[in-house]
């Protein structure tokens, strides 16, 4: 439609021009003695604007083939630029597909003046790390860092935080992470690599933070999060080992679900057991205890010497309606009536204790409460099965 256009166009203009050349009767003069031309005047015009179109092609001409080096240059140009990034994604497919060589030596006929230079020196660090080459890891290092004004520099210190954590070098992860701005820290992958590096530097309360906050965003499930959380718990723990005041303390902050951790609650108790700190190690076990039955506790509940005896001692006593028959049970009211002196209500505990099952630690505690009483042929008879045991 429009090719029809412009040839009604066309035609009808080639037609008004011939219409007006036969209006037009006048002639143009030239005089130059001894020569003279007479011309008629639509012939002139028809000269005129040939003259023109014949200037006009020669001067562009001109112009073309002075610019011509400029042109090829730029043709040139354009050429390297896109063989460059063909060559950049080629390196990028060969990383995923795992041929790290291949993808080491694509990254490296890229052009250093390209604009996939900043992708192709990314793909050769994480080729290089790949490989455990340290010497290229080096030098790409360094080729990355020369496009950081691209906009290549996030990409840059998140590729050697990973690096960095895969070869536990945390000094120089921390110093990477350090470099990315706030905004940038908060982001999920940057959260991730920080999770990872608190867990190899022991940062417990920073792995800790760090889990919480994946977990609320939903990149870690609760099965996920859980064990990291417990396991941040427990290195917090063990750095409180001679402070039982801040072990109490922090216990207090530890959320219900990760207090219902059987190894997190035995290293607290233990670790108030052992500072000495038996009133605070006797409220953790009951709480604990109150809420799930693991019998295991009980050993730090009874060994403390300090604190409310007769009171643990009637805590055991209600468990023992719902536990009759629970052996670790019955062993600690033994120990606890022996701490107090209670030698007959001892020693029917220890022998429960033993007729539920016979275990190596009511042997020998019922052999030390003998000794004390003096039967020493009942106490050596513990002592010999203690051994066997």
């Amino acid at each position: 439609m429009r090719a029809l256009f412009w040839l009604l166009t066309l035609a009808a203009l080639a037609m008004g021009v011939a219409l007006l050349g036969r209006l037009t009767d006048g002639y143009v003069l030239w005089v130059m003695p001894p020569w003279r031309v007479e011309l008629s005047l639509n012939l002139f015009v028809l000269l005129q604007l040939l003259i023109l179109l014949v200037v006009y092609l020669a001067l562009r001409a001109i112009a073309i083939t002075l610019n011509l080096p400029r042109v090829v240059s730029e043709f040139r140009a354009r050429r390297a630029h896109a063989r460059d990034e063909r060559t950049a994604t080629e390196a990028v497919r060969l990383f995923w597909e795992g041929r790290y060589g291949h993808a080491l030596k694509s990254a490296e006929k890229v052009g250093a003046d390209s604009t996939a230079a900043g992708l192709a020196a990314l793909v050769g660090l994480k080729a290089a790390h790949a490989l455990h080459d340290d010497t290229h890891i080096a030098r790409w290092r360094v080729r990355t860092e020369e496009h950081d004004t691209e906009g290549w520099r996030t990409a840059r210190l998140m590729a050697e935080i990973r690096v960095a954590l895969d070869a536990r070098d945390f000094a120089m992860a921390q110093a990477a992470l350090e470099q990315l701005s706030q905004k940038e820290r908060r982001k999920i992958s940057a959260q991730r690599l920080a999770l990872r590096l608190a867990q190899g530097q022991s940062d417990w309360a920073e792995m800790l933070r760090v889990t919480r906050i994946l977990e609320k965003h939903k990149v870690l499930t609760p099965a996920q999060a859980q064990p990291l959380r417990l396991r941040a718990h427990r290195g917090i723990l063990d750095g409180m080992l001679d402070e039982p005041a801040r072990v109490a303390c922090y216990w207090q902050d530890v959320p219900t679900e990760d207090r219902l951790d059987l190894q997190l609650a035995q290293r607290a108790a233990h670790a108030l057991t052992a500072a000495g700190a038996c009133a605070e190690s006797a409220h953790l076990i009951e709480d604990y205890l109150d809420e799930r039955w693991e019998s295991v506790l009980l050993e730090d509940y009874a060994r403390c010497a300090g604190g409310d005896v007769l009171g643990r001692i009637a805590h055991c006593e209600k468990w023992l309606h719902t536990q009759p028959n629970d052996a670790l049970l019955l062993l600690a009211l033994g120990r606890l009536c022996a701490q107090r002196q209670l030698w007959g209500k001892a020693q029917s505990y220890l022998e429960a204790s033993l007729a539920v099952a016979s275990t190596r630690a009511a042997h020998v505690e019922l052999a030390k409460l003998l000794d004390s009483l003096e039967k020493s042929v009942l106490a050596e008879r513990h002592y010999r099965a203690a051994a066997v045991l």
